[in-house]
């Protein structure tokens, strides 16, 4: 098996992820370090960061609603990390990451193969978003996020959008990059004052309240 299969399958991260904690040197097999592509066995032990893991037997996967505040890492020496608001007995990862300043949903596993194909690009997993902005939506704000705005990594558009209040709109994207919404509104001339994240695919936040979370049931083809 791949080393960065074997991650996944040990709950720790994504295989993407995975192989960046390779690339770091965080890794270690049978304590070498290990290498993009490496092999392994049931007999070798693996090392992330120090602690040696093992293929998890359950898998399991939560929604939470992330208030403000709360920063998506599984680093437990960060502050308000989200760990300490998901306590589970199973080791789980964030699947992608929401700001610490936005509020709303955001999915967390121990299924590495299933955090991929969601976070995966390829596959345009959807995501809406409920944004308050600082001044009145006129139509030409909407119809340049329609149109889209040149960002660093591309241009970057809406796939709906639409208008719920004087500053409140309902964005759709499938793009997912780092404060995307943030700065498609700054350079449509207007600044986020609230964001929330309230659908990843077919997921919704639904009632959950600001810091609640619960089991979902995923059914994935083995």
């Amino acid at each position: 098996m791949r080393i960065n299969k074997f991650i996944t399958q040990a709950g720790v991260c994504s295989r993407r992820q995975a192989d960046q904690l390779i690339k770091e040197g965080r890794v270690l097999i049978n304590n070498q370090k290990a290498s993009l592509g490496d092999q392994v066995a049931e007999s070798d032990q693996v090392k992330v960061s120090g602690k040696i893991i093992k293929p998890v037997s359950q898998k399991i996967y939560l929604a939470y609603h992330k208030p403000v505040g709360v920063i998506c890492t599984t680093d437990l020496s960060k502050k308000d990390n989200i760990m300490e608001r998901v306590q589970v007995r199973e080791r789980v990862f964030p699947v992608g990451r929401l700001d610490v300043e936005s509020s709303g949903l955001i999915l967390l596993t121990n299924d590495g193969d299933w955090a991929n194909k969601l976070m995966h690009p390829k596959f345009e997993h959807q995501k809406e978003y409920l944004v308050t902005v600082d001044k009145a939506l006129a139509a030409e704000y909407l119809e340049k996020l329609k149109r889209g705005v040149r960002l660093a990594e591309g241009l970057a558009k809406a796939d709906q959008i639409k208008k719920i209040g004087e500053k409140d709109f309902l964005i759709t994207i499938h793009q997912g990059w780092n404060r995307q919404i943030r700065r498609m509104a700054e350079k449509a001339g207007f600044n986020v004052v609230a964001l929330k994240r309230v659908r990843i695919g077919k997921f919704k936040l639904g009632s959950l309240r600001p810091d609640e979370w619960k089991y979902l049931e995923i059914i994935t083809k083995s």
